[in-house]
């Protein structure tokens, strides 16, 4: 160990990406239009560069001395004063290129904010935050639209199925959607994900705090499918 140096390699920067979803109330837009996905996504206008002034998910780079779970717990409370109860691994994300300051690999993880009353507020290195509605809709062609919608705002991206294992899906971006980062493609695995852990119900109640009202139990059950 002694003639050990681990400054002699290369290592990249580690961070997390949050997708933390709602389910919307009965006033939202989604809500009108599709009966059958009716949950929102939390996203970040990015307030630095890259990609400033575009819509991204919550996250940011690991720190000394804390696990990347307590990373994504501190980010998305920094960016968006929105703690979620629990959070569920997504996947690694690793891919060459993936952000253009240089060699980052994404922890992404996702959680269910069951609260419609929740209000989130933008901080740290965000200049906004608002709920989006989703749509998330497989084409004859094959290839999945991911439609976001927060009032005016229209984010489109498409993606195709890479693969999938062990439950897991994992896609390719065609196009971004004007979407930061790699984020369509996280948001997107973690939608499969999360449909796919609700096939189990009693999943559900790790995404629920210790006291909830059945009302909410069963809201993230039906609408998570």
């Amino acid at each position: 160990m002694s003639r050990y140096n681990i400054s002699n390699y290369e290592r990249p920067s580690l961070s997390t990406d949050i997708v933390a979803f709602r389910i919307c109330s009965e006033d939202s837009e989604n809500y009108k239009r599709n009966s059958v996905n009716k949950l929102s996504i939390l996203l970040i206008n990015r307030g630095n560069h890259p990609f400033k002034g575009s819509w991204a998910l919550p996250g940011g780079f690991l720190r000394p001395n804390e696990t990347i779970e307590e990373c994504a717990y501190r980010e998305i409370t920094e960016e968006a004063n929105v703690t979620p109860v629990s959070l569920m691994p997504v996947g690694v994300f690793s891919e060459p290129g993936r952000d253009p300051r240089g060699w980052i690999i994404s922890n992404a993880f996702a959680s269910i904010i069951s609260e419609d009353s929740v209000i989130q507020t933008s901080g740290d290195d965000a200049s906004d935050a608002q709920w989006f509605d989703i749509r998330f809709e497989q084409s004859k062609e094959g290839d999945y639209h991911l439609d976001l919608y927060y009032k005016d705002i229209k984010l489109n991206a498409v993606l195709t199925e890479e693969y999938t294992k062990f439950g897991r899906t994992a896609f390719r971006i065609k196009d971004s959607g004007d979407l930061a980062f790699d984020h369509a493609k996280i948001i997107a695995a973690a939608l499969t994900s999360l449909r796919e852990c609700a096939k189990n119900v009693e999943t559900i109640f790790d995404f629920l705090p210790e006291k909830f009202t059945l009302t909410a139990r069963n809201a993230s059950a039906v609408n998570t499918r």
